[in-house]
C-alpha cells in the first residue's frame, strides 16, 4: 500500500506537464502554484515526491525542492519532516495575484511595506518570545544552522532566512498577524533575494538572526523585540539599497 492515497498522486501527476529544461525555480512554482489553487485538489492531499514530480514535469529534483520551499514560506503547503508535504487548507484564492502585484508594485509603496513588515516582525519576535515552544525554538536553531552552513549558496541562505521568520511567526500564535507576514514577504521577496547577495551581508543577516535567536532562547520579549528591530533596521537599508540601484 502506497504512503500517500494513490488517486489524488495521480490526479497531480497527470495535471502536470513538462517545463523546458533550465527554467527558473520561479516557473516550477508558478506551475504548482495554478495546480494547488485551482480547487481541483483537495485540501490536506499529501503531494508526490519529489522524484515524481520532477519526473513529470522533466527538470531537475533540486527545482522542485526549491519550489515547494518557496511555496512553504507562502503558507501553500506544509512540510511535515518524515511525512511528506501536504497541501494546506488556508491558502488565500488571492494568492496568485497577490504573489503578481508583487512583481507591479512601484517603488513608493515597495518602500512602504519594507517599513510596515518591520514592525510585524518586531512585533511577532515579542510574542514569541512570550509563547515559544522548545519544539520551535529547536526548528529556529536549526534554521540559524542552515544558514551558517550555506556557504555561497545564497539561494539556500535566502531560503533558512525567510523560514527562519516564519517560525517566529508561527510561534507568535496570532493567526492574522502569521497572514500578513506571508504576504507581505511574497510580495518583498524578489528584493530579498537582490539585497542579499554579498557575504558580507549575509554574514551580517546571520549576526543579526543569532541575537534574535538569543533573545528568543532566553524568554526575554524586550530583547527578542530589541534585536529584530536591529535586524529590521539593517535589512530595510539592504531592500531599500536594491530599490536604489544598488548605490
Amino acid at each position: 500500500m502506497p504512503a500517500y492515497p494513490a488517486q489524488p498522486t495521480d490526479q497531480i501527476s497527470s495535471a502536470l506537464s513538462s517545463i523546458a529544461t533550465g527554467s527558473a525555480v520561479s516557473a516550477v512554482a508558478k506551475r504548482l502554484l495554478d495546480l494547488f489553487t485551482s480547487g481541483d485538489i483537495e485540501v490536506g492531499t499529501r503531494l508526490p515526491p519529489e522524484r515524481e514530480l520532477a519526473a513529470r514535469l522533466q527538470i531537475g529534483r533540486s527545482a522542485v525542492r526549491e519550489a515547494l520551499a518557496a511555496l512553504e514560506i507562502l503558507g501553500v503547503v506544509d512540510v511535515r519532516p518524515g511525512s511528506g508535504t501536504y497541501l494546506r487548507g488556508t491558502t488565500s484564492e488571492l494568492l496568485p495575484e497577490t504573489l503578481s502585484w508583487g512583481l507591479m508594485l512601484g517603488e513608493p509603496r515597495t518602500r512602504d511595506l519594507i517599513a510596515i513588515r518591520g514592525q510585524l516582525e518586531i512585533f511577532a519576535a515579542q510574542l514569541a518570545a512570550e509563547n515559544i515552544s522548545a519544539d520551535s525554538l529547536q526548528r529556529i536553531g536549526q534554521h540559524l544552522v542552515a544558514q551558517a552552513e550555506a556557504g555561497d549558496n545564497r539561494t539556500r541562505f535566502i531560503e533558512a532566512d525567510l523560514k527562519f521568520h516564519l517560525e517566529i511567526a508561527k510561534s507568535a500564535d496570532n493567526k492574522v498577524l502569521i497572514d500578513l507576514l506571508q504576504s507581505i514577504r511574497s510580495l518583498l521577496r524578489i528584493w530579498v533575494e537582490r539585497g542579499l547577495q554579498s557575504d558580507t551581508d549575509a554574514a551580517a543577516a546571520y549576526e543579526e538572526h543569532d541575537r534574535i535567536y538569543q533573545a528568543l532562547k532566553a524568554g526575554d520579549p524586550a530583547a527578542a523585540a530589541a534585536a529584530m528591530a536591529e535586524h529590521m533596521h539593517t535589512a530595510g537599508e539592504r531592500l531599500t539599497r536594491t530599490l536604489d540601484g544598488g548605490h
